[in-house]
């Protein structure tokens, strides 16, 4: 995800943090939305989801 999302959104992100945990957490967030949540669907995000949604987020 990472490697998608760090190239396209250069321009916009001025912050980004990884934090890493076990059992397969994921949460992606931009500010203090939050755009996805493994934890809560139990599913890995489609990345073209992902990308469109942070695309959205950071228009707004």
């Amino acid at each position: 995800m990472t490697a998608k999302l760090l190239p396209r959104f250069k321009q916009s992100i001025r912050h980004y943090t990884m934090i890493p945990s076990k059992g397969g957490c994921f949460e992606l967030r931009v500010g203090k939305t939050l755009l996805y949540s493994k934890l809560a669907t139990g599913r890995f995000p489609d990345e073209e989801a992902m990308i469109e949604a942070v695309s959205k987020a950071l228009k707004a």
